[in-house]
């Protein structure tokens, strides 16, 4: 009897399904609707090896195999789970006859192993970014120490100690433990009992983790919160020049050691913690410095000299300034008998260079206090001694006021080198101009110079100011110099003021006017004549007082 064309049809198309599923280079599986392996290819009798056609699937699959297949339908996601040691994504298609399920096992292992590898640097990545963020968003050593411990333990593993250089006999550390908790201490440690740390601290590269025993741990080294430790690590902090110090990352007793990969990264961590610390420790170090100098260039504290009331205010030109160009100087009379000498001015330019400058001059002028009864000759020096420095090619406008107690009133002699000139404010309000000239100091190989004697009543007072207030430029239109009778006009409203009131209202002034925009250095000085008589201290101890 012949078969029908449509069998034969079909037995072809079978024959070349299997033929197909056989020649596969992956994995296949022919399941049937009863749950019934129907075909297996070689391929998966090498990798499923007790899978035989006629075998329930569930005896010749993984499970994970087994619940995809159960719930398979169409359009369903691939599964994916692990035989023996690799991962496989296992792919259904519907077979011929609409009733059987054909799976294609396909190995992604490495592909896994490489999303798994990208998304570990991804993160890690991440972490040193916001670790350089964290870490430089300050410099402060002891902040960046206590960030430095923190993220370690975070992030590297269960505790992190970081071991800074030693101040004396002692080393600063930050240890953070599990609990997230720093804590910051100084300790007397030898570094040469824990393996590496010596080296660390010195800047050289680290000993493997595989080669720190951690029985051999010495007993400073903090453990709180840790337990028995299982592994460490230490690694250099690298600084600019010099080693930052050193960090010795702890693991507890579920670890046996630190991969390569993890050492690798620890040192990547390594190096920008050591960079902000190091950056931390040189600002600090810079601003101590700079502290200790300026110190010597900041303007004096006001004190009382004998027979005078004194006040005087200071502003340098930008917001971020503490000193420039214009200073004061105030200096006592040896005894009750001599004068007392002020000294204001002004030193061509801004910022540090010109405070320098000014610095030398004030200390010039400090060792000239003996010859302080001659005007001339003490500017004449200075004249010489600022022409003979080549570093310092600038020029300097003075006032010196030397001033002395005469009865009831206070005598000054003044004496005026390109200076703006002193103001007097007289008790009935009037202003009068102190006449004196005098050429710039360190210009000329000769200068000029005149002393005028001014004696000021109970209760006036004299102005001796810097450009910074007359040249401060504002107004409506904002090009418009305060100038000196805008100054005058101001001063004859402080008839009897205070001298500090006096201060603070001219320098209120010429803020406004500026619009509060800080341009020139000012300083301002105001020597005042007692309104009463002075009695002296009981027993000639203290300052005495002046009576009403």
């Amino acid at each position: 009897m012949r078969s029908s064309p449509e069998r034969h049809d079909h037995q072809g198309t079978a024959t070349t399904a299997a033929s197909m599923i056989d020649a596969a280079p992956y994995p296949v599986l022919l399941v049937g609707a009863d749950g019934t392996v129907g075909r297996v290819n070689p391929a998966a009798r090498l990798l499923l090896r007790s899978a035989e056609p006629g075998m329930p699937l569930a005896d010749a699959a993984p499970g994970w195999l087994v619940e995809a297949h159960l719930g398979y339908g169409d359009g369903s996601p691939p599964a994916r789970g692990p035989i023996g040691a690799r991962t496989f994504e296992a792919h259904a298609s519907r077979g011929d006859d609409g009733s059987e399920v054909v799976w294609w096992l396909v190995d992604d292992t490495d592909r896994r192993l490489a999303v798994d590898a990208l998304r570990v640097q991804q993160e890690r990545t991440d972490f040193l970014a916001e670790a350089s963020s964290r870490l430089l968003s300050s410099l402060n050593l002891d902040r960046c120490m206590r960030v430095t411990a923190r993220l370690a333990a975070q992030n590297l593993a269960e505790a992190a100690l970081v071991i800074a250089p030693s101040t004396g006999r002692k080393h600063p550390i930050a240890y953070c433990g599990p609990d997230g908790v720093v804590v910051r201490d100084e300790l007397v440690i030898d570094p040469a009992e824990l393996p590496g740390l010596a080296e660390a601290l010195q800047g050289f590269p680290p000993v493997p983790s595989r080669w720190i025993d951690p029985a051999t741990a010495p007993a400073w080294l903090p453990s709180a919160g840790l337990g028995q430790i299982g592994a460490m690590v230490v690694t250099a902090l690298p600084g600019h020049g010099i080693p930052a110090g050193a960090l010795v990352l702890l693991g507890g007793s579920a670890r046996s050691s630190f991969s390569e990969g993890e050492e690798v990264f620890a040192r990547l961590f390594a190096a920008r913690a050591g960079a902000a610390m190091s950056a931390a420790r040189l600002y600090a170090e810079q601003a101590s410095i700079t502290q200790t100098l300026m110190r010597e260039l900041l303007p004096p504290r006001v004190s009382r000299l004998e027979g005078a009331e004194l006040a005087a205010g200071y502003r340098p030109g930008g917001p971020a300034e503490r000193i420039g160009g214009d200073f004061y100087d105030l200096h006592p009379a040896a005894d009750a008998a001599g004068e007392s000498l002020i000294v204001l001015g002004d030193v061509c330019g801004k910022g540090l260079e010109a405070a320098v400058l000014t610095g030398k001059i004030r200390n010039t002028l400090r060792a000239l206090l003996p010859l302080a009864d001659d005007h001339h000759l003490v500017l004449n020096l200075l004249n010489g001694v600022l022409l003979n420095d080549d570093a310092h090619a600038r020029f300097v406008t003075l006032v010196l006021a030397s001033l002395r107690r005469v009865g009831g009133s206070l005598e000054l002699r003044m004496t005026n080198a390109g200076h703006p000139s002193p103001l007097i404010v007289r008790a009935d309000g009037r202003v009068e101009t102190v006449e004196s000239k005098g050429t710039l100091i360190g210009v000329l190989d000769q200068i000029k110079s005149q002393t005028v004697t001014v004696v000021l009543a109970p209760g006036e007072s004299c102005l001796l100011y810097t450009d910074g207030v007359t040249e401060a430029k504002g107004g409506p239109l904002g090009d418009e110099l305060y100038g000196e009778e805008r100054l005058c006009a101001a001063l004859e409203q402080c008839a009897g003021m205070p001298g500090q009131a006096m201060v603070e209202h001219v320098q209120m002034l010429a803020s406004q006017w500026t619009g509060h925009v800080h341009q020139d250095d000012m300083a301002l000085v105001v020597v005042t004549a007692p309104r009463g008589a002075h009695l002296s201290a009981v027993g000639g101890h203290g300052p005495g007082r002046f009576t009403a």
